[in-house]
């Protein structure tokens, strides 16, 4: 068997496993738990209230942006910590040392973060369905819409995660900076509020970057079509939708490889060793 599909069949089955395994681990689950649930508690207070002049219910307008919310918390931040922290404890070392383990050990991290974040979000459209009855009507189209705008903010967020992570040298600075990135992002990308309250030059800012689009896409898809007068230029712009979000994945997926096989290239027992002795300075 050719040794590169081999090493991505067992990333498959590492990922899948991995999965599993955190799902009976308190530790790795309370936080996706902990801010999943903490979300769907905000759609249960809105679920009685509209928005001022219409008939959309509040938790209508807010489903489209947890959902998408949903997809950088677990990606980008997961990848993040993924990288951080198994860079320090010898993981990375361990993969570098086997033939094609890079190539095995990042599918395996991909599979697992996607399951995660695809997971996340289902479990939000569930809670929708309780909470925003108009949910039942969207049709095939709604759904396919959800499903290739998250697709391609899932490639997105991963190779951004992958890159930030690879670029901290400390987990507790990939854990800052990754928390640093998705809040700012969200402040700026109207996930929550018309993008066209803020300031023109945000406006800009915040079209530059995915999570604008990958939360455009989860409203086209999940409002009426009515909703989009709210919007730049009074529409969804789904061609944009798609232009952008692709333009993200491939230029990542170009980006992301050359700079962890750098970041691997560096990894070595002395440097590990090096790390954990500064942080014992630091500590002491």
């Amino acid at each position: 068997m050719n040794p590169v599909l081999h090493a991505v069949r067992l990333g498959l089955s590492r990922g899948w496993i991995e999965f599993r395994q955190q799902l009976t681990s308190a530790q790795d689950m309370g936080f996706t738990v902990v801010s999943t649930v903490a979300l769907i508690v905000v759609l249960y207070f809105q679920r009685d209230a509209t928005l001022p002049g219409t008939e959309l219910s509040l938790a209508a307008a807010t489903l489209p942006g947890l959902v998408a919310l949903m997809v950088p918390i677990n990606a980008l931040m997961g990848a993040v910590g993924a990288l951080s922290v198994e860079r320090e404890d010898g993981t990375l070392l361990r993969a570098k040392a086997m033939p094609q383990g890079m190539i095995g050990y990042l599918v395996g991290r991909i599979v697992m973060l996607s399951i995660s974040a695809v997971g996340a979000a289902a479990l939000m459209l569930v809670a929708g369905l309780f909470f925003v009855p108009q949910l039942l009507g969207i049709g095939l189209g709604g759904w396919l819409t959800i499903a290739w705008v998250g697709l391609l903010g899932l490639l997105s967020s991963l190779t951004i995660g992958a890159i930030i992570g690879s670029l901290a040298r400390t987990p507790q600075g990939g854990a800052g900076l990754s928390m640093l990135a998705v809040s700012g992002l969200t402040a700026i990308s109207g996930i929550f509020y018309p993008i066209s309250a803020l300031a023109g030059w945000l406006q800009v800012l915040a079209q530059g970057f995915p999570l604008y689009w990958l939360g455009l896409g989860m409203r086209s898809a999940l409002l009426p079509d009515a909703a989009a007068a709210a919007e730049i230029g009074g529409s969804w712009r789904p061609v944009e939708t798609t232009l952008v979000l692709l333009a993200w994945a491939v230029a990542g997926l170009l980006l992301a490889p050359p700079i962890l096989r750098r970041m691997a290239r560096r990894e070595s027992g002395s440097a590990m060793e090096e790390r954990r002795h500064r942080a014992m300075q630091r500590v002491t």
